[in-house]
């Protein structure tokens, strides 16, 4: 896929999860629309929902605020900063996916994104999320993972939704 057809993949993936889990979706109209993609709701909470593709095994989240002589951790609190307090992430997957396949997909808030990129290379923190860094380099000294308990479900969406 293209990078433009990965966007459109993971945000009708995600709509999909939404919808399946009772929640009427709404689709913002235009291009590239800052902070959020989708706002799922449901009686009366309104949930902005950011949705991030990918086919490489991670996602780009702070590195553009990686600047000569900071560190990962100050990139990091510059990317959370910059991110509302009521969005959540929905990150969706596609490496190793084949067509017809389903993407694997996580949901988080950003502080916790943020919390779990410092521990990333041993602690001294990396500019991308990495879903199984092993899985794609078996024979790197980093083992980044995404939590298991961020895998998407009912239950995980209720609990983050609150």
């Amino acid at each position: 896929m293209t990078p433009r057809q990965c966007e459109i993949a993971a945000e009708s993936y995600a709509a999909c999860l939404l919808a399946q889990a009772g929640y009427d979706v709404l689709v913002q109209y235009g291009a590239n629309q800052p902070h959020y993609d989708l706002v799922a709701n449901k009686g009366s909470a309104f949930l902005p929902i950011s949705v991030k593709g990918s086919q490489d095994g991670g996602w780009m989240l702070a590195v553009k605020y990686k600047e000569d002589g900071a560190t990962y951790h100050d990139a990091i609190d510059r990317w959370l900063a910059s991110q509302r307090n009521d969005v959540i992430f929905l990150f969706v997957q596609f490496f190793g996916v084949a067509i017809g396949e389903l993407p694997r997909a996580y949901i988080a808030r950003p502080p916790e994104i943020a919390a779990h990129m410092k521990t990333q290379c041993h602690g001294r923190g990396h500019g991308s999320l990495q879903e199984d860094y092993r899985r794609k380099r078996p024979g790197s000294k980093y083992d980044h993972k995404v939590p298991n308990e961020w895998l998407f479900s009912q239950k995980r969406l209720e609990e983050i939704a609150l």
